[in-house]
């Protein structure tokens, strides 16, 4: 009965934590710096009130945040090809993207603009990429799947992965590129849970997701001619 709780516990918590950031990004468009505050309690808070709950789960919070050596080469090579893939895509797809829309977007909606868009880009490369590895990843994938099976962990913590990114990026492509955006923000959900379900922590797809961050927060730099 109990792991029957712990299941729920974890699959309500994340659905709204996910639905609170959705309503915030998409509704009320907190500016930046009140968005990663409240973001910081949900995906930091969330998980660590599981562990705080089920005492004889912390043994797992520890294998999920400690590294392995061996885990990282691979993970960074794969990652320099994310990069590299989604500079391409970048390329290839600017035709078809309204660059001033999503500028304008981010500096009236959100307060980011060429003045802090630098700090802006180190928080989400290290501080914010490692909140929603821990939570998607880390809660959603490696805890989620001991309660649950393997199987459906992966599916949906993906799909949440990829489902939380509406509110924030919904106005900001054509429809066809939007939902291109979604399926590949899925099967990149999907592979981050398979870097990870070998070594049982959150660092090799934490990597990797820094170096996405890195190659979005390059187009930045060119979105705000500051390269």
């Amino acid at each position: 009965m109990e792991a029957k709780y712990k299941k729920w516990y974890i699959i309500v918590s994340l659905l709204f934590s996910a639905w609170v950031m959705n309503f915030v990004d998409g509704f009320l468009q907190l500016q930046y710096l009140y968005k990663s505050i409240l973001k910081l309690i949900l995906f930091l808070g969330i998980p660590m009130g599981y562990f705080m709950l089920y005492r004889e789960e912390r043994h797992h919070l520890k294998t999920i945040i400690t590294p392995r050596k061996k885990d990282f080469v691979s993970a960074l090579l794969f990652g320099i090809c994310v990069y590299a893939v989604i500079l391409l895509a970048y390329f290839i797809l600017r035709g078809h993207i309204d660059l001033f829309v999503i500028r304008d977007q981010l500096t009236s909606g959100i307060g980011v603009n060429e003045d802090n868009f630098l700090y802006v880009a180190i928080y989400i490369s290290f501080v914010n990429s490692f909140l929603e590895e821990l939570f998607f990843r880390g809660y959603a994938f490696l805890i989620l799947k001991k309660e649950t099976s393997r199987w459906f962990a992966y599916l949906f913590s993906a799909l949440l992965f990829a489902v939380y990114h509406v509110g924030m990026t919904s106005k900001w492509f054509h429809w066809g590129i939007y939902l291109l955006a979604l399926a590949g923000l899925f099967v990149g959900g999907c592979i981050f849970n398979f870097l990870n379900d070998r070594c049982e922590n959150i660092y090799p797809s934490w990597l990797v997701h820094m170096c996405a961050n890195f190659a979005i927060n390059t187009v930045g730099f060119l979105l705000f001619g500051l390269l």
